[in-house]
């Protein structure tokens, strides 16, 4: 028998070495952590969804025996990149409709339109995606040619903003729109008498609201089409903006299935119901799922001149656009979200829509918080009211993709001077020290390394303009890859669980051939997604 002295020293050292259980281990990699000192490390071991530990390879390899193993051989890894503002589930359904995103001119659209018809030969034909701004011929279209093509079938064509769309005498006809009528918060144009077909902001939705809803199977497509093209590209958690009850039912039924898996942070739009549907719910949480944030909208768009300005449009000074509702409308619907804990998201565009929210925000925020109320898109603002941000704690959510498309015309709307307090998104970071990002999908790229990009270099897909548009004012690289996760994490009451590489969160990261924090602004534009990951599971 040997001695109890010989034999307790070899169990010690047997004990030591015993590894502990994990489900992947990745290694060999250069893993941007994000975490509050911007840690980078070589490996992190994933179990039951979350993060387990991160440091590096040889510590991992010693510690955790993984029943997968990844060697990342040296590529580069970030937190699953967030989306703090698009349109998940409009973007699903318009992948079903007339792409009409890059057309150089109306009869291209047109040209579009009939092919699309000849595929979907009965009921509404729907499109999304022109834009007059891209056209040699840059003014709004008119319904002549459509009216023309589709005597038969209803037609409404959006913008590429939503803000502003054409219809044929169809759909009109359908809408029971008359020459002369009138609605707060848009315009039906009217030429010598006639209906033009041009629908600005609140005037869509008259027409909008008469094409049947989509059914069930349609909402499902939609959804997993939206999903499929957001893992590819990197991301894995998306705020909806402006939602019904009905959709928040569908998605969480589809997520309880584990059908559709993308996390999703819904915002519900401003309708009576919608409201009554999560008064009487309260806040909804679930792994995949948070719901408890509203959509308003102050004004409409830049690009339509629904944006309302303090002084006229530059390019046409007898307008200064709308808001799209009175002010009173703005100033209940923060009362009663003030009052029931519920974040306040509003698009607003202008100076003047943006002063007006940033008014009554203060008025109910009262200073220091954290309630996270947003303004969504903080596109122009006057100089005077830039330190309202701060003041009040109220974030700015912004799309860095939408200052390298507007570039181009955005001086014509706004003269040089005013121009200067547009897409000034390093200032508007200053005020509370952070700044989420995201790309308003459809309206803008799906990707979020255009958000990177643009945000960092301010240069357009051909290194327009030299030197960078408004380069003061571009963020940094670190800077731009928190806002596209923990940062879009933190607009979401979320940063906790998600936006980084740490011990206790979830498994969500996403694997990139590129190194975002050093490469030059031409390997960024190439950089590829090489794969997804969702709760330590391989998505894309």
């Amino acid at each position: 028998m040997k001695p109890l002295a010989l034999i307790l020293p070899v169990l010690l050292f047997s004990a030591c070495k015993q590894k502990q259980p994990a489900d992947l281990l990745i290694y060999n990699a250069t893993v941007y952590t994000v975490d509050s000192a911007f840690t980078v490390a070589e490996a992190f071991a994933v179990k039951d969804g979350k993060i387990l530990s991160v440091g590096t390879t040889k510590d991992l390899q010693d510690t955790y025996e993984a029943k997968e193993q990844l060697d990342a051989q040296g590529k580069f890894i970030y937190p699953g990149f967030i989306d703090a503002h698009a349109h998940f589930f409009s973007y699903g359904l318009t992948l079903q409709t007339a792409d009409l995103t890059g057309t150089q001119s109306w009869n291209e659209a047109l040209t579009r339109v009939q092919f699309f018809s000849k595929q979907h030969k009965e009921g509404w034909l729907i499109g999304r995606g022109w834009d007059q701004n891209d056209w040699a011929l840059k003014h709004f279209p008119t319904k002549e040619k459509l009216d023309q093509l589709f005597p038969d079938r209803p037609v409404l064509l959006s913008r590429v903003d939503g803000h502003a769309a054409i219809a044929n005498q169809y759909a009109l006809d359908i809408a029971g729109i008359q020459p002369g009528d009138q609605i707060t918060g848009g315009i039906i144009e009217v030429k010598d008498g006639a209906l033009t077909g041009l629908l600005i902001d609140n005037a869509v939705d008259l027409v909008k609201s008469k094409i049947p809803a989509p059914d069930a199977e349609a909402r499902a497509k939609a959804l997993l089409d939206a999903q499929r093209n957001c893992f590819a590209a990197g991301l894995t958690t998306v705020a909806d903006c402006g939602l019904d009850d009905e959709d928040v039912t569908f998605i969480d039924s589809m997520q309880r299935a584990a059908v559709l898996n993308m996390r999703l942070y819904v915002m519900l739009s401003d309708v009576k119901r919608n409201f009554d549907f999560l008064l009487k719910k309260g806040k909804i949480k679930t792994e995949k799922l948070n719901v408890r944030a509203f959509k308003i909208y102050a004004d409409g768009s830049l690009g339509s001149r629904g944006a309302c300005l303090l002084e006229p449009y530059s390019d046409m000074p007898e307008h200064h656009g709308f808001l799209l509702s009175h002010p009173e409308h703005f100033d209940s619907v923060a009362a009663l979200l003030r009052e029931h804990d519920f974040q306040m998201c509003t698009h607003a565009i202008g100076d003047s829509g943006n002063r007006t929210i940033l008014k009554i925000y203060a008025k109910y925020l009262q200073g220091k918080n954290d309630l996270r109320w947003r303004i969504e898109h903080a596109q122009v603002v006057d100089e005077h009211d830039v330190t309202l941000f701060g003041t009040n704690n109220i974030i700015p959510s912004v799309q860095p993709t939408h200052a390298t498309s507007d570039m181009y015309w955005a001086g014509k709307r706004l003269g040089s001077e005013r121009e200067k307090n547009a897409y000034a998104y390093k200032r508007l970071k200053e005020q509370n020290g952070w700044l989420p990002l995201g790309t308003d999908f459809p309206v803008e790229d799906i990707a979020p390394l255009k958000t990177f990009y643009a945000a960092v270099f301010r240069i357009d897909a051909n290194d327009f303009p030299q030197g960078g548009y408004q380069k003061e004012n571009a963020l940094s690289r670190e800077d731009a890859l928190r806002g596209m996760t923990i940062w879009a994490a933190k607009a979401a009451f979320e940063e906790n669980e998600k936006g980084s590489i740490e011990k206790g969160k979830l498994a969500d990261f996403v694997l990139l051939d590129t190194n975002l924090m050093k490469a030059e602004a031409q390997q960024v534009k190439s950089a590829k997604v090489l794969a997804t990951y969702l709760g330590g599971k391989k998505v894309y």
